[in-house]
């Protein structure tokens, strides 16, 4: 699961949640007689505390796991994301009616605020897909450190261009030579440099929506997909394609390289 996949939306989602399920022990209804005021909460019958203000929280919970997951799943051949919308909306019409139908009692806190929490729930829920706005990460993707370019060694050591270029393996310094130096017939025989390959420098990369990475021997399967709001390494370009490793080392080519925010 991972968490930086919740939007701005699903953030909504979750405080609207989290008051719900307070609001449930708050005074549901009050009414007085004999000079008292007596009032109770929602969880004195079952199905209100259970049925209305719970099967709202659950409905937040399945949208939120939805949202975690790599993959949608579905229940029944249902979205999770659409039987837990459908909870928090059920929940806000079932306290609507009751705010509207109360007979010889008055509206508890717990009723009120429990209508004004479910009624944000379904409409978060409902409007996060439609909402640019709410779209956006609910958490900022974390900067990594600037990579070293891919297979450079630190300056002065091994491979490094400005480095001195070392004895053959097994041959011995001539007299008065110091050691390390090339001998004569080394340099005379040293192969032409190479005409050095396309700049490249490896880079992190995030996706704005999740996107499908194919394998690198061109099979139309995707082997992996990368989620929004986690970060991934770049290590080579084909053409508008990115070849990208994923955090336990997986390699393929993303095609759809719009939109992507480098590291």
């Amino acid at each position: 699961m991972n968490i930086r996949s919740l939007t701005r939306g699903d953030g909504v989602v979750i405080g609207a949640a989290v008051v719900l399920f307070i609001a449930s022990f708050l005074n549901f209804y009050t009414f007085s007689g004999y000079g008292t005021e007596v009032g109770h909460s929602a969880w004195e019958n079952l199905g209100t505390g259970l049925g209305t203000y719970m099967g709202a929280v659950i409905g937040a919970v399945l949208i939120v796991v939805n949202r975690c997951l790599p993959q949608p799943r579905k229940v029944a051949g249902l979205d999770l994301a659409t039987v837990g919308t459908a909870f928090a909306v059920l929940a806000a019409w079932t306290l609507l009616w009751t705010l509207i139908d109360l007979d010889g009692v008055d509206a508890g806190a717990g009723l009120v605020l429990g209508f004004i929490a479910a009624l944000v729930l379904g409409g978060a829920a409902v409007a996060t897909p439609l909402v640019p706005a709410l779209q956006a990460p609910l958490l900022p993707a974390p900067k990594p450190a600037a990579p070293q370019p891919y297979g450079a060694q630190p300056p002065g050591g091994y491979g490094y261009p400005g480095a001195q270029p070392q004895q053959p393996y097994g041959a011995q310094p001539q007299p008065g030579q110091p050691y390390g130096q090339p001998q004569p017939q080394a340099a005379q025989t040293a192969p032409a440099p190479q005409p050095a390959a396309e700049d490249f420098s490896p880079f992190w990369f995030a996706v704005p929506v999740a996107r499908p990475l194919f394998a690198e021997d061109g099979s139309p399967a995707p082997i992996a997909e990368l989620a929004p709001g986690t970060w991934y390494l770049a290590v080579e370009q084909r053409g508008a394609a990115l070849v990208a490793q994923t955090q336990d080392g997986r390699r393929g080519v993303l095609q759809d390289t719009s939109g992507i925010q480098r590291g």
